[in-house]
């Protein structure tokens, strides 16, 4: 199970395909908010768990406390009188891997699991990704048939004969049963994790149904674009600085990058919109960096880098390509852009308050007060508000400050200054200035 919260769909993925699910649960620590949504998505899809309390020879290793915690979330270990399996393990020296191993099988005995090898193979794909030297490579689980090289696969909008069939070392395979993970070339293109994938005897019919699915995709992703409505422009023109973000996705592997693209296109707040305009497997290629210039969008590649072709076009064009190997430095660096598009607020900081003791008329000049800094101070170029029993009569600025006869920048509290305001003469005895600033403060995002 990815330990990162962006994966769900892959847990819950992960849940609808197995006969029988097996939580790691480290023994010298808690169970984790992860772990419990693995469980959850174990229990959602009604499959049959087995807890292998893992880092058993951990001198603080603490495996009761595991037991507790599962408690509390309603899995009972059969230790406890419960119903579900468990088994301390450690996968460092390899301890009790066998006891683990018949729990797997007894479980699979009681639950009485079986599929027919003798016919054309379907089963799901787990994972798609792009290789240099040998084009697509999709990793699937034969779920009943069998798959033999040569056959002809339909998975999804893809299609394509099977080339070769690898295990999970590398090594080729003449054919894969029910239950076994293998990865496959031949594809045209890289699945979606999740489709379901068969063998088809007739190869036309498959491209058929390929070009059909393709076609509906397409149509789909044409009705969900938003366009904007009256409602939505009114909204946008209210709001005053309404920003979109762009985004090319680009990734290493299919649930990467689902992944990625739920969390990003989750930061979307009132002020700004994340639109992920395309999204893909394989390395990023001149067309997305023509698209991210057609588009104002921004790259981004998680563990893919730009060929050199499309890097030198990215220079040209000068769009930015973002590459990230950790999902939530990707997430966490476009939030700190976002917060930097959102317009920052203005706020006021009081910095002084100062009485008005004395009030002088000199013609041509208006009314000179006569004052006392009470605290804080008063500066020169700051802004101010007249109050007068706690009622502000005048907001404004300083025409001039003195000390004695010489102009100054500022007057601290505890001082005597004389000043006058600004295109405003009304000034009494008993008067309060209010001095302050004001400081543009960068927004964050909700």
């Amino acid at each position: 199970t990815p330990g990162h919260e962006a994966f769900t769909a892959m847990r819950a993925r992960g849940a609808q395909i197995t006969d029988i699910a097996i939580i790691v649960i480290a023994a010298d620590d808690d169970v984790m908010p992860q772990t419990k949504e693995a469980i959850s998505h174990a229990q959602a899809a009604g499959v049959p768990m087995i807890i292998a309390i893992n880092k058993v020879d951990r001198p603080n290793a603490n495996p009761d406390n595991i037991r507790q915690q599962l408690s509390a979330m309603n899995v009972l270990v059969e230790e406890w009188g419960g119903n579900v399996q468990s088994q301390e393990v450690s996968a460092k020296f390899g301890n009790n891997m066998d006891a683990l191993l018949e729990k797997v099988l007894l479980q699979a005995e009681i639950l009485e699991l079986k599929a027919n090898p003798d016919k054309s193979a379907s089963g799901v794909v787990i994972e798609a990704s792009l290789d240099k030297g040998r084009g697509y490579i999709s990793t699937i689980l034969v779920q009943a048939g069998t798959l033999k090289v040569g056959d002809y696969v339909l998975a999804g909008k893809n299609h394509g004969k099977v080339k070769a069939i690898l295990d999970e070392r590398g090594k080729t395979m003449e054919e894969a049963g029910p239950s076994i993970p293998v990865t496959i070339l031949g594809l045209d293109g890289a699945p979606t994790a999740g489709d379901k994938f068969r063998v088809f005897a007739d190869e036309r019919e498959a491209k058929t149904i390929a070009t059909k699915r393709e076609q509906l995709q397409r149509e789909q992703s044409v009705r969900t674009k938003k366009h904007v409505t009256l409602d939505e422009l009114g909204r946008r023109i209210a709001l005053g600085d309404f920003k979109e973000l762009n985004i090319i996705l680009k990734g290493d592997v299919d649930g990467s990058v689902e992944a990625l693209s739920d969390q990003l296109q989750s930061l979307s707040t009132e002020e700004i919109s994340v639109k992920i305009i395309h999204q893909g497997v394989g390395q990023i290629t001149e067309s997305d960096v023509l698209l991210a210039a057609a588009s104002d969008a921004i790259m981004i590649g998680f563990n893919v880098r730009a060929g050199v072709n499309a890097k030198e076009l990215a220079d040209k064009e000068e769009i930015e390509i973002r590459t990230y190997s950790i999902i939530y430095k990707a997430i966490d660096e476009v939030k700190e852009a976002m917060e930097g598009m959102l317009s920052p607020e203005i706020k006021e900081q009081v910095i002084g308050n100062v009485e008005i003791r004395e009030t002088f008329k000199i013609t041509k000049v208006g009314t000179i007060a006569g004052c006392m800094v009470l605290t804080g101070k008063v500066t020169r170029n700051s802004k101010i508000r007249l109050l007068r029993d706690g009622i502000v009569k005048f907001e404004g600025e300083l025409e001039s400050l003195k000390r004695f006869k010489d102009d100054v920048k500022e007057v601290t509290k505890g001082y005597e200054c004389g000043l006058n305001i600004k295109g405003y003469n009304d000034i009494e005895v008993g008067d309060i200035l209010e001095v302050y600033e004001e400081i543009s403060v960068k927004k964050k995002l909700k």
